[in-house]
């Protein structure tokens, strides 16, 4: 076990290296000048002009700005926004609270409909009912999140006016940043329970434009497996021997279909981080996704070096111990883990 852990951590060594290099060049690669966006119409005097630039450190060869950006980020130093000139460690921290909020609503929406989606579309293989959720699933996981989320807010919000169109909370509240989870903190401000109907609202609408693909993946995912597991031997000598259908189903069947749907929900939950920045930006979701959307108008290179930076090392990380824990709890693995 010990072996494969050091060789899963050799490999996540090049893997952050490119993740470096991508970040750093491809958005010198956008056009557009962070130098002139800043100074506007002072930018003409190219004194003032290469003064700036100088100041940023942009005015240096790419090799030395990237070697620069690589020791800072060893020390933990993502660098300071162009824009807002406070550190990006300080505004990611400020933000990730808003967007792993979002990832856990729509990770728990996809979780609460896709297992039992999948488990009934098993249990009624080659049916209509069948046909109909893993129909249903595809074109769940075919929805595009910028369309379907507009699709959302006409219904829910332009419509039937049950939702708000955009934010976490209403503006008529006050809360306090506690632990970054507004569902959490809009209880101990002054106005409880009446905050928190405001957050759980707002929320509503990008958790289930996040969570439609996982979803389906879930659903899917459940009903492959349990197909697999009901067709073992233990499963079949269970029915002979007359154990009630839910016993079997949810007792012998399903705890062992989890192996596998734990995984790729783990796996999931990273590709949710990242597919923030669609979701944040159709709801105006304070979070890092719209944050590192706008740092890319605005060409701030160290928030979205810094940023992306952050997120990748996240994703990986996520993923690592996904795999760990997906080796050692299946059995035909550990023998491979010597």
């Amino acid at each position: 076990m010990l072996t494969y852990i050091f060789k899963r951590i050799l490999n996540l060594i090049p893997t952050l290296f490119g993740v470096t290099v991508v970040a750093f060049i491809l958005i010198r690669l956008v056009p557009g000048d962070p130098v002139m966006l800043l100074l506007g119409e002072r930018g003409a005097d190219p004194a003032v002009y290469a003064e700036m630039k100088q100041n940023l450190g942009l005015d240096q060869p790419l090799l030395i700005q990237y070697k620069k950006f690589i020791t800072n980020a060893l020390q933990g130093d993502l660098g300071t926004s162009l824009i807002s000139k406070r550190k990006v460690s300080e505004e990611f921290i400020g933000r990730f609270g808003a967007t792993l909020e979002l990832g856990m609503a729509a990770l728990l929406f996809a979780v609460l409909l896709g297992i039992p989606i999948g488990v009934i579309a098993a249990l009624k293989r080659n049916s209509l009912i069948d046909y109909f959720l893993m129909g249903t699933s595809l074109v769940g996981y075919s929805m595009p999140i910028f369309w379907w989320g507009i699709i959302l807010i006409l219904i829910f919000s332009v419509t039937l006016g049950l939702t708000p169109v955009s934010g976490r909370i209403s503006v008529m509240f006050e809360v306090d940043r506690i632990t970054g989870f507004m569902l959490i903190d809009s209880l101990f401000s002054e106005d409880g329970i009446d905050a928190f109907h405001s957050a759980a609202k707002s929320i509503i609408l990008p958790a289930v434009a996040m969570g439609t693909i996982p979803l389906a993946v879930t659903a899917r995912m459940t009903r492959s497996s349990m197909l697999e597991v009901l067709g073992q031997d233990y499963i079949r000598t269970a029915k002979a021997k007359g154990t009630p259908v839910l016993k079997i189903v949810f007792i012998h069947a399903l705890r062992n279909a989890l192996i596998p749907i734990i995984t790729v929900l783990g796996l999931m939950f990273g590709s949710i981080i990242t597919g923030a920045i669609l979701t944040e930006t159709i709801f105006s979701w304070p979070g890092i996704g719209k944050w590192i959307v706008a740092s890319i108008n605005a060409r701030d290179y160290p928030v979205i070096q810094g940023g992306i930076l952050v997120i990748a090392t996240m994703v990986i990380t996520i993923n690592f111990i996904v795999d760990l824990v997906y080796a050692w709890a299946n059995p035909r693995m550990r023998g491979g883990l010597k």
